[in-house]
């Protein structure tokens, strides 16, 4: 399976964890069934989750009068990203720590302009949401209601998370990080893979949900593309 093409002189990266169902651990069943008659007609239903594989949270997932993924704009999946690893080199990026303001200043504000999507990560990875969450051997960094306010302050349309930060970490930290962010339409892209892949640390992202009205969240294709000088 590639997860890097090339189109027209552009690199596209394919950022989402691919999705089988027959060893996805949450809900993804397919029937495929002919409709019949002289011509083939093949048809699938699908009985999925929202939050399947990589996958766009929206504020209907967390607030019962947020709009839903069809009642978001269009543009605000999509748009000028960039990718940012802190590095275990830097003695505060410890096992378990906050990404903290004094972190997105040294790290994020150099790169970051208004209304980008903010793409977050460390070397302290594990699969999220698997058994491993919140044991011994998560060992991923933390957000906060001060990481959230940062992101507010500095106009952030989206927040995608690599595998070395935590989104279910506690009540405590999670609940404030929703409720400050997604009040605003800022949306969180989870469970993004293939982000070793990239070689630009800025470029255009779309992640786009399915057009289901009162849909929380939706399973989406993410991908990058480098190399659009617009959004270099």
């Amino acid at each position: 399976m590639e997860f890097v093409y090339e189109l027209n002189g552009l690199r596209v990266v394919d950022l989402s964890k691919p999705i089988d169902p027959a060893t996805e651990t949450r809900r993804c069943k397919l029937n495929r069934f002919n409709t019949g008659g002289l011509i083939p007609d093949w048809h699938t239903n699908m009985d999925l989750m929202s939050h399947l594989g990589t996958h766009v949270e929206c504020p209907y997932h967390h607030f019962e009068n947020g709009p839903s993924v069809l009642e978001v704009p269009l543009t605000q999946f999509m748009g000028r990203a960039i990718y940012v690893k802190f590095p275990k080199s830097d003695e505060r990026v410890k096992p378990n720590s906050y990404v903290t303001p004094g972190l997105l200043d040294d790290y994020v504000a150099p790169k970051m302009k208004p209304h980008d999507i903010v793409i977050i990560d460390s070397d302290w990875q594990i699969p999220p949401f698997t058994p491993k969450s919140n044991t011994k051997e998560d060992t991923r960094l933390f957000v906060n209601a001060d990481t959230a306010n940062w992101f507010l302050a500095h106009e952030a349309k989206g927040i995608g998370f690599g595998d070395g930060v935590s989104v279910e970490s506690s009540n405590e930290d999670v609940k404030p990080f929703h409720d400050i962010l997604l009040a605003k339409n800022i949306l969180f892209i989870e469970v993004l893979k293939h982000l070793d892949l990239l070689q630009k640390d800025a470029f255009f992202m779309s992640y786009s949900p399915l057009p289901i009205l009162g849909l929380d969240s939706s399973p989406v294709h993410a991908y990058a593309i480098e190399g659009l000088a617009e959004f270099s």
